[in-house]
């Protein structure tokens, strides 16, 4: 959070009159001590006596400043500058006026006004910085925030913007630098525990970050953005109902959309669905756009099953900017038009899993007549190249001539989908046949009269809920007891190392460092019998290769698994098997085990 400084006062010049001179300090001395009511009193009828007061105009216009009257504010100050276009501290405070409403431009252009009238004006230097830093201009903003420091070294909000612009740069040691020296000069700025609690945490120094933010809050009961940066540090950390409990008191002091959805969401973690929807619908009652609320509340009812009003939140779940990375300029986006005969690009989105998820709507689209081409992560070329339907697929920024394009997640919006009419027909990925062949000479006879069983335990590290949806291979190790089956490791990461303590039936069949793409994952599916998994990219590649696949959810699962089902409508061959208490997998441990043994029989 940039810190811009207070509007600035100086001594305009008083007419002789001794009543409109006793007004003016009047409502001087009023506003300074923060009697806003009577300095407007005062003001007003300075104003009726010399409407022409540039003081009166410039300081009525910071009252109204304030109050968050932006509009009225910047009338009066700029009816101030017409007739005094030399008043340092006006063009400064009008500066911040136009930041207010938006007007970026206006206001470093105000600035720079003020800066030509006194090169020396701190306020006006860091408040430039400001507007420059909202732009992501960070090295310019840090020379304007050095200017100040250089007229002002006791100046703290440029302390604490210089150190945010450096934050920003990953100069973390130096960020944390002009924290502490803040504090050096006010040890109870709890700005600056904030922001240093914002530094270690791009850190990766979680506690720390969590300290930090506790002293700030310690300093500052009611400080709403740092109950939400806590919340949401430990609400990653997987403690939701901690983060409950801080987006609640955020909420009861800032009832604004970005805290409620905040609310909502560690709500919705927890598993108390109905509580959580009314949070997001309070948000858009405050922001009908707001892009996250729509998301959140769309993941809610499609895990509920509404796939009618769900699909329609989900197409409304853009923030500009992660819209406008995979936009296609000049092309029309598609809603459902007519295609045949159209070309058409399909533009995948999200992660792995949600592409090997969403890619069958390719060849659905292709049925309809469209020329289908396929923009997607360059990883996934090989295997997408082989799917029916289409045209071409390559990474990187779109080319060639379109009638139209399509986000690939919105297109059951599109095509007004339910539960009922899912196009779940698989295989609709295919892995390569020489290596598929390959993968069978390498795996050999020696576990032919055996069940072949791929084993994913867990996500990567940085997926929000991978503390609740991945577990440990110590905690599968009863599946390693069934009899007549053979594991296959299809665990990458950092997770793979648990391979060094686990049993031996699970260490015995590890390829994994042969596993360089999702096209050698893809051929040894293939000559697998089953894939055991939690939530990642490889059920969604198993399922979309038509291999059975056995899921192991957590209590908070994703939408797409709907709530209670143990089967999915998106793959045929899968089957859920879902946590009963978060965090809890013994039960589900045991289900699978006890499903083993009957499968051996």
């Amino acid at each position: 959070m940039e810190h811009q400084s207070q509007p600035e006062r100086t001594h305009a010049a008083l007419p002789p009159t001794a009543y409109l001179t006793a007004l003016i300090d009047a409502a001087l001395e009023a506003h300074q001590a923060g009697r806003l009511d009577t300095a407007e009193s005062f003001y007003r009828e300075a104003l009726t006596l010399d409407g022409a007061h540039t003081g009166a105009l410039h300081y009525f216009g910071v009252l109204h400043y304030q109050r968050g009257n932006h509009d009225t504010a910047a009338g009066l100050m700029s009816r101030a500058l017409k007739l005094d276009r030399h008043d340092a501290a006006c063009w400064s405070n009008r500066g911040l006026v136009a930041a207010a409403l938006g007007h970026l431009d206006e206001a470093m252009i105000c600035y720079d006004q003020a800066l030509q009238l006194q090169p020396d004006f701190a306020d006006a230097h860091n408040n430039f910085g400001v507007a420059l830093q909202a732009q992501g201009a960070f090295l310019e903003a840090i020379e304007h925030y050095r200017l100040a420091l250089a007229s002002n070294p006791a100046l703290l909000d440029a302390h604490l913007n210089l150190g945010t612009a450096l934050n920003k740069l990953a100069r973390f040691d130096e960020a944390l630098a002009c924290y502490r020296h803040v504090l050096s000069l006010d040890p109870t700025s709890a700005e600056a525990h904030f922001s240093a609690g914002n530094t270690y945490q791009a850190q990766g120094d979680h506690g720390a970050a969590i300290a930090s933010f506790k002293q700030a809050l310690a300093l500052r009961t009611n400080y709403a953005e740092a109950h939400v940066n806590l919340g949401s540090l430990i609400g990653k950390l997987g403690d939701y109902a901690g983060a409950e409990s801080h987006y609640r008191r955020a909420v009861a002091h800032k009832p604004i959309p970005t805290h409620l959805v905040c609310l909502g969401g560690s709500i919705g973690a927890q598993g108390r669905l109905d509580e959580e929807e009314g949070f997001y619908r309070r948000a858009l009652a405050h922001d009908p756009h707001y892009a996250d609320a729509h998301q959140n509340l769309a993941w809610l009812l499609l895990k509920r099953g509404d796939y009618k009003e769900g699909w329609a939140e989900f197409a409304l779940r853009w923030r500009k900017n992660d819209y406008d990375a995979i936009a296609v300029p000049g092309v029309t986006e598609w809603r459902g038009e007519p295609l045949e005969g159209r070309r058409l690009l399909l533009v995948g989105e999200q992660g792995f899993g949600d592409h090997f998820q969403f890619l069958r709507f390719a060849s659905v689209l292709a049925q309809r007549g469209a020329i289908v081409d396929l923009c997607v992560r360059e990883a996934l070329l090989p295997l997408v190249g082989r799917m029916a339907g289409i045209h071409r697929a390559y990474s990187g920024k779109p080319d060639g001539e379109y009638d139209f394009w399509v986000p690939m997640m919105s297109v059951p919006s599109c095509l007004d989908l339910d539960l009922s009419t899912l196009p779940a027909d698989v295989p609709y990925l295919f892995a390569d046949k020489a290596k598929t062949k390959a993968w069978r000479k390498r795996l050999g006879t020696a576990n032919e009269s055996k069940r072949k069983v791929g084993l994913v335990w867990a996500g990567s590290p940085t997926f929000g809920n991978d503390r609740y949806r991945s577990t440990t291979l110590a905690d599968l190790s009863p599946f390693s007891e069934a009899e007549n089956v053979a594991w296959y490791a299809l665990q990458k990461g950092p997770a793979h190392t648990q391979l060094a303590d686990a049993p031996p039936a699970f260490r015995a069949n590890d390829f994994t460092a042969a596993l360089n793409s999702f096209e050698d994952t893809a051929a040894l599916i293939m000559n697998l019998d089953l894939v055991i998994a939690v939530d990642t990219g490889v059920a969604h590649l198993a399922g979309a290769l038509g291999k059975p696949v056995w899921l192991l959810l957590p209590a908070n699962s994703d939408w797409r698994w709907l709530e209670a089902r143990s089967d999915s409508p998106w793959y045929p061959g899968m089957r859920l098997f879902r946590q009963a208490v978060l965090g809890d997998w013994m039960p589900v441990v045991e289900e699978v085990t006890q499903a083993l043994k009957k499968e051996a029989q």
